[in-house]
C-alpha cells in the first residue's frame, strides 16, 4: 500500500513553483500536499496529488522532469501528540526517516503524514502493529 509521490526538480528562480502549479491546475490535478527543499541552484518539489497519471502526463507535456517515489501515508488524529506517536513508533523500531511532511484532511478531521524510509515494508508492519492506520492513493484522491 504505497502512495506515489511526484518529485520535480526546479531551478532556483522566481516563478518556478508557479509554473508547475499552473501546469497541474490546467490539467485539473488537485495538489493534496507539497514540500520544497532547496539549495542555492535548484529545489526539489515533492507532491502528493489526486491523480498521479494526469499529473505526470501534464508535467511531461510541458517539459518538466519528474520522478515517482513510493512513500507511506499514515493517518493520525488532529490533536497534539499525533505526529509524535507516529515518529516514536518508528524510532523505537530503529528506523530513521529520510524525510517527512504532513497535511490536514479537513473532510476527515485527521492529519496525514507522508514519510519516506529505507525499508517501507518493515515500517508499514511496525505502524500497523501499533495501530497507526495507513492511507492509500484512492483515499488521498477522495479527500
Amino acid at each position: 500500500m504505497a502512495v506515489k509521490q511526484i518529485s520535480v526538480f526546479l531551478q532556483n528562480r522566481s516563478g518556478g513553483l508557479a509554473d508547475i502549479t499552473d501546469v497541474l491546475a490546467k490539467a485539473n490535478v488537485n495538489i493534496r500536499a507539497l514540500s520544497i527543499s532547496e539549495s542555492s541552484d535548484f529545489g526539489v518539489l515533492r507532491l502528493i496529488v489526486d491523480d498521479v497519471f494526469a499529473a505526470g502526463n501534464a508535467l511531461k507535456e510541458n517539459g518538466h522532469i519528474y520522478s515517482l517515489t513510493d512513500v507511506i501515508a499514515v493517518a493520525g488524529e488532529d490533536k497534539p501528540g499525533s505526529i509524535a506517536k507516529i515518529v516514536s513508533v518508528l524510532a523505537q523500531a530503529g528506523m530513521s526517516l529520510d524525510y517527512a511532511y504532513a497535511f490536514f484532511a479537513k473532510s476527515q478531521e485527521r492529519a496525514i503524514m507522508i514519510i519516506k524510509v529505507e525499508d517501507r515494508a518493515a515500517a508499514k508492519k511496525v505502524l500497523k502493529e501499533n495501530g497507526i492506520p495507513l492511507v492509500n492513493e484512492e483515499e488521498i484522491a477522495k479527500l
